[in-house]
């Protein structure tokens, strides 16, 4: 069962994704500092510095914070587009991306092709 283990946890794939969420914790933290620290304040100026995370509404004893709900989609949204705007940057300064040539018939197609082109031709 260790060895099981073990060649689970090397295969690429695995070491692959590991790699891949630690890079993408610190990129999260690159992006979440964009947004917090220079998007979100001018999106603030544009919307007069409205916070509606303190809206709520109570009803009884409880208390629904749906203002919190709505900053959160907001925020949701500012990051969400910032990501998008990064990951086209990224994308743009690539290059084109090359198309692959494609790929020509397979031996099956090429022998029944010959078998027709020879049945035709008797």
């Amino acid at each position: 069962m260790l060895q099981e283990f073990k060649d689970f946890a090397m295969k690429g794939n695995v070491v692959d994704l590991a790699v891949a969420v630690v890079i993408g914790a610190a990129f999260g933290k690159i992006v979440s500092s964009l947004v917090d620290n220079l998007v979100t304040p001018l999106v603030g100026m544009f919307m007069g510095g409205v916070d509606f995370s303190s809206l709520t509404y109570a009803v009884g004893d409880a208390v629904f914070g749906y203002g919190a709900f709505i900053q959160s989609v907001i925020d949701f949204t500012i990051v969400a587009f910032v990501i998008f705007m990064v990951v086209k940057a990224i994308n743009k300064a690539q290059g084109p991306a090359e198309e692959a040539a494609p790929a020509g018939p397979s031996d099956e197609v090429k022998l029944l092709t010959e078998i027709r082109d020879n049945l035709r031709r008797n």
